[in-house]
């Protein structure tokens, strides 16, 4: 008997593992396509990515908002879980800092029009913009006090404000070809950094 439970539990574990990974690949097929095309891409085409069957997606979300919350939860997450990795590296935490906010620009500048539906009226995005920075901005935060502690850059700058700062540059991407987001935020993090041979900050 004992051993009939043991399988049923492993069974049910095994559908649970299942179910995330699919859960998982729904939504990175969805992201893409909101990439490609906009968070208004067709379900089919998000379907024909994720391999399955346009019911599957809505079984899993019903509503085209419920997989937007979702492709946004997902990726925030995604980011987050990206910073204490980084650091667990071993590399220099200045480093890590700036590939950090490299993700963080790829988050920024692909959710086409993600932004826009996040300040709708529909109630299923109320309080997403506070939990992602309650999510994110501790992240940021240990990036940066690491940095600090280790000399590579001064004390001083937030997490907060260098991420508004980041988010405002982003603001301008695809405005202008001219317009390189990532050389202008490399050189705002370059700002950044301490001078070893000059006074301290």
């Amino acid at each position: 008997m004992a051993e009939t439970d043991g399988g049923t539990t492993g069974a049910r574990a095994r559908k649970r593992v299942d179910a995330r990974r699919n859960d998982e690949t729904l939504l990175q097929a969805a992201a893409a396509a909101f990439v490609a095309s906009g968070v208004d891409a067709p379900v089919r085409d998000i379907a024909a990515r994720a391999g399955v069957g346009v019911g599957t997606i809505y079984r899993a979300f019903p509503t085209r908002a419920e997989l937007i919350v979702a492709v946004y939860r997902h990726q925030v997450e995604e980011c987050a879980a990206a910073g204490p990795a980084l650091l667990a590296a071993g590399g220099s935490p200045y480093a890590a800092l700036v590939r950090w906010i490299d993700l963080f620009v790829d988050f920024l500048v692909t959710k086409h029009g993600l932004a826009a539906a996040l300040h709708s009226d529909d109630a299923t995005f109320a309080d997403l913009h506070h939990w992602f920075l309650e999510r994110l901005v501790p992240v940021c935060a240990e990036l940066l006090e690491a940095a600090a502690a280790a000399d590579e850059i001064g004390s001083g700058t937030t997490a907060f404000e260098l991420m508004y700062a980041v988010g405002n540059l982003c603001v301008g991407v695809g405005r202008d070809p001219r317009y390189d987001v990532r050389r202008v935020v490399a050189l705002l993090l370059a700002g950044l950094r301490h001078d070893p041979a000059g006074p301290g900050t």
